[in-house]
């Protein structure tokens, strides 16, 4: 079985890209008349959690917990972007396990990690590869965050920035 998640963080965002890019790998179908224009395709379990922030963690959502009560070995978790489904390198680690210990595939569509078929595969290389590519992303985020706080701090140095606005 083919299992789909998706999930954007506020109400003010679209599931339109995440839905394109699920079309073109086959696993949504366009439909017309209905809202949301995509249904699953046969065989595709789709699970979406829309205004879900990302602090919380993947296993921690409410669709994730379908997912759960869906799995089975040998079914395909799919996600048309990694950070869709985890925030972090604890967060990764953690969906790797779970799907491990179901004998369930990761897959993500597009991104630096979309060329493996099992993300959650129990091999050296795949694990080397995934705590590379994940450390050099939480290093992206952390100086993010580090350049917004010093942003901030600058901003209200010269007065022209004040928290709660």
């Amino acid at each position: 079985m083919q299992i789909v998640y998706s999930r954007v963080s506020t109400a003010a965002q679209s599931l339109q890209r995440q839905r394109h890019i699920l079309t073109e790998a086959g696993l949504l179908v366009r439909t017309e008349g209905v809202a949301e224009g995509f249904r699953p395709a046969d065989g595709v379990l789709l699970f979406e959690d829309p205004a879900t922030t990302s602090k919380i963690p993947a296993l921690d959502r409410p669709a994730f917990g379908k997912i759960a009560a869906k799995a089975h070995p040998g079914d395909t978790l799919t996600v048309s972007e990694l950070f869709r489904l985890c925030r972090d390198l604890l967060d990764i680690h953690a969906v790797r396990n779970w799907c491990q210990a179901r004998g369930v595939a990761l897959r993500v569509l597009s991104g630096p990690l979309s060329n493996f078929h099992d993300l959650a595969a129990n091999d050296a290389t795949t694990a080397v590869i995934i705590n590379v590519i994940t450390a050099v992303g939480q290093f992206q985020r952390d100086i993010q965050n580090e350049l917004t706080v010093e942003g901030i701090a600058a901003a209200e140095a010269e007065g022209r920035y004040r928290a709660g606005r």
